[in-house]
């Protein structure tokens, strides 16, 4: 897109419309797809590290869809609940990415131009609030802030259509939600090649701010001047396959792998698009999904993921000893 450098023509910016619109809808297949995608533009473009929060956190939810046809979760999920917790995760995470990545592509054109192109994100039904904040880092630079916007979009994107309202929204009402503990629905690993795990549980997930504030905490973690090159490495080297096992393999005593590939148990799900930008028509931005964070916290969870894998499992050995044998189907 070289001819676009200084000013572009209305033919021009048809033209990228079309083709931003054909590149998403073709990453956006399944959770492998994006999450690769997401990886890509980051080294394309580093100093958009949302691109890798998004990355790695995309990671998480293709894990987090494995288990539910893993060893352990079919023996305490039914069948029925097991599909509504896929479709919960695949839903929210292809609107993320309907969303954000034609706001990634848009930056890359505008790189192309020479000159801004965000005023093409009203033709996504992308949020005016969005479009402000890649302007002034288009002016500014201010990698932090923006990292902080795409969180507080994303996330007040997902609030109405998947956790209030929709077949999505019994999954944040049912009993077994509140055993979150159980399935890792509020649990996000960053992993490194030696075996650790750093990154954050938090509860009130069905809590917006909740929510953005793990955003901020983790994009924190995963920029950490001591374990940036780790996760990067990890990235790099470890390809994405939606099994635990992509870094289990590295810890320091043996592991079986008991979580399946993605793509062998998942097929590619057909979604309809929503409103888009328009949830900032009904919610303010807060001055406090801005401040930094005050509270400092240990994020390795190294320990605590070996322990937690053991309480899952004697709790459903449980389960199978006072109600049966059986996986529940």
């Amino acid at each position: 897109m070289a001819d676009l450098k200084g000013q572009t023509s209305a033919a021009e910016e048809e033209n990228i419309i079309r083709r931003v619109r054909e590149l998403t809808d073709q990453y956006n297949l399944d959770n492998i797809s994006r999450t690769a995608a997401y990886h890509r533009f980051f080294q394309a473009y580093p100093e958009i590290q949302w691109s890798f929060l998004a990355g790695m956190v995309s990671r998480n939810a293709g894990w987090n869809m494995g288990d539910l046809e893993g060893y352990w979760l079919p023996r305490v999920l039914t069948r029925q609940y097991r599909h509504l917790l896929f479709l919960t995760y695949e839903r929210a995470n292809w609107l993320i990415f309907d969303d954000a990545y034609p706001q990634l592509l848009l930056y890359h054109y505008s790189t192309k131009a020479g000159r801004p192109l965000f005023h093409l994100f009203r033709k996504f039904n992308i949020s005016e609030f969005i479009e402000r904040e890649w302007m002034r880092f288009w002016k500014h630079k201010e990698k932090k802030r923006l990292v902080y916007s795409l969180i507080i979009n994303e996330q007040n994107l997902i609030q109405k259509p998947v956790i209030e309202e929709g077949y999505t929204s019994r999954v944040f009402q049912s009993a077994a939600f509140l055993l979150q503990d159980w399935f890792h629905f509020s649990t996000v690993l960053f992993p490194t090649m030696d075996g650790r795990l750093y990154g954050v549980s938090t509860y009130h997930f069905k809590k917006l701010d909740a929510r953005i504030e793990m955003g901020k905490r983790l994009a924190e973690i995963l920029f950490s001047q001591t374990l940036f090159q780790e996760f990067h490495r990890f990235s790099q080297n470890v390809e994405h396959t939606g099994s635990r096992h992509d870094y289990e393999r590295f810890f320091p005593y043996k592991k079986t792998r008991e979580t399946p590939f993605l793509r062998a148990v998942y097929p590619a799900i057909q979604h309809s698009r929503g409103q888009g930008g328009a949830w900032e028509d009904k919610r303010k931005i807060k001055k406090k999904w801005y401040k930094s964070l005050e509270n400092s916290f240990n994020p390795e969870l190294t320990g605590w993921y070996k322990d937690k894998q053991l309480q899952l499992q004697a709790g459903i050995l449980v389960k199978r000893l006072v109600f049966g044998t059986g996986k529940n189907t």
